[in-house]
């Protein structure tokens, strides 16, 4: 029998030399406390560096991605741009509501992309023109630095993007020039900013 235990020594002691290799979390932390200052799990302090608390998260000057100052290369005027929304809004699908609206994104390179409000008998599924001409955008993928958005609807009073479309286009585009107007002139102009004052965006998730 003795003979027999011989054959388990080797394999006893590859246990015991992976075991005392294998060190537990409280063994490395004693020792990091005895390192001198300055050293230590660098991984842990760089995260601890990257992560901002939620004050810092939510300093406004964080929220500014785009400044207006920053404009389109090849700017558009503001009746090409206002013309481009007013004709996208003839091909809303509107049947239910009768509202149909235009809208026309325009990127850093004065591409313009347009969209209108597109209706769903659910309800629920109704897409607005806003988000239809962001969708078409980033799909396309050419050129996503938008610089302004026009939204054009046949009401006296400005029409502003839904809280969805604000979303969306914070998220996108960021803080963006929007131009409200109806089917005869511009009734408003605002920055992103004053519609969605205080944005949720990927920075809050850490």
């Amino acid at each position: 029998m003795a003979g027999s235990d011989d054959r388990w020594i080797p394999d006893r002691r590859r246990a015991e030399r992976r075991q005392q290799e294998r060190r537990s979390g409280v063994d490395r932390r004693i020792e990091d406390r005895g390192r001198p200052e300055g050293e230590g799990r660098k991984g842990g302090d760089r995260r601890k560096a990257d992560r901002r608390s939620g004050r810092d998260r939510r300093d406004e000057t964080a929220w500014r991605a785009v400044e207006i100052e920053q404009a389109s290369e090849t700017p558009l005027d503001d009746s090409a741009l206002l013309a481009a929304a007013v004709d996208a809004r003839e091909f809303a699908r509107a049947m239910f509501s009768k509202f149909k609206v235009g809208a026309a994104l325009e990127t850093r390179r004065g591409a313009v992309i347009t969209g209108c409000n597109v209706e769903n008998a659910t309800y629920g599924l109704t897409m607005c023109a806003e988000r239809v001409a962001l969708y078409k955008a980033l799909s396309e993928g050419k050129d996503l630095q938008f610089t302004r958005i026009a939204i054009v609807a046949d009401t006296d009073d400005p029409t502003p993007p839904c809280g969805s479309c604000r979303q969306l286009l914070w998220e996108y585009c960021g803080d963006i020039e929007v131009i409200l107007a109806n089917l005869s002139e511009v009734k408003r102009r605002m920055r992103l900013s004053d519609l969605l004052p205080l944005p949720f965006d990927a920075r809050l998730l850490g």
